[in-house]
Order: structure tokens, then C-alpha cells, then sequence
């Protein structure tokens, strides 16, 4: 596996951190977790920018946030009880198929 696409992959995972770190500290105004949502706002973007490097933006781009989308829905769902119905599922279906068809379609050479 390419390394910038480990490093896409890393800080699409880091994407939910920050997300949650908001959502904790809007809950509890804890500068603890204001300090934790910054240093993941700040560290996941580091991570695409590694990436970029010899990655293509646009695609290096959409698999970060695809997988930022997918983590950060079901981190509200197991954290948050949020309520997952067939419809979520099949739009979370068709950002992993994006994702996926997105790195499939850039090592194609035309």
C-alpha cells in the first residue's frame, strides 16, 4: 500500500477526534476538550498534506473527507444514539463506493 494513501486514510480516521472534541466541548465548555479539538483540527489536515505530496489532490481530498463521513456518522451513532435508518446506510453505502471508486480510477492510466 502507497504511503501517501496511509497517510489519507490515518487522517480520514482523525476526522471524528475533532468532531467529537466540538461536540464535547459545546456540552461542557471544558477548555480540556476544546485543546483536544483543536490539536485534531490541526493534526488531520497535517496528515493530508503529507499525502498531497505525491498524491492527487482532488482524490487524495475525497477519500479523506469519505472516510472523515463515514467514521463521524457512526461515531454519533455508537456515542450519541443516533439513529441509523436504511437511507443513511445506503448514502453511507455510496460514499464508501466513491471513496473506493476514487482510488480504483487514479492508478488507471488512460
Amino acid at each position: 500500500m502507497d504511503v501517501a494513501l496511509l497517510w489519507v486514510i490515518f487522517g480520514g480516521f482523525l476526522e471524528p477526534l475533532w468532531v467529537i472534541g466540538l461536540k464535547k466541548y459545546n456540552d461542557t465548555h471544558s477548555l480540556i476538550w476544546g485543546a483536544f479539538a483543536i490539536l485534531f483540527i490541526f493534526l488531520s489536515p497535517c496528515c493530508i498534506a503529507f499525502a498531497m505530496e505525491s498524491m492527487s489532490v482532488g482524490v487524495a481530498y475525497s477519500i479523506w473527507t469519505g472516510i472523515g463521513a463515514v467514521m463521524t456518522v457512526l461515531s454519533g451513532v455508537v456515542l450519541y444514539k443516533e439513529k441509523l435508518d436504511r437511507l443513511k446506510v445506503f448514502f453511507v453505502f455510496l460514499i464508501i463506493v466513491g471513496v473506493v471508486g476514487l482510488e480504483m480510477s487514479s492508478e488507471v492510466i488512460l
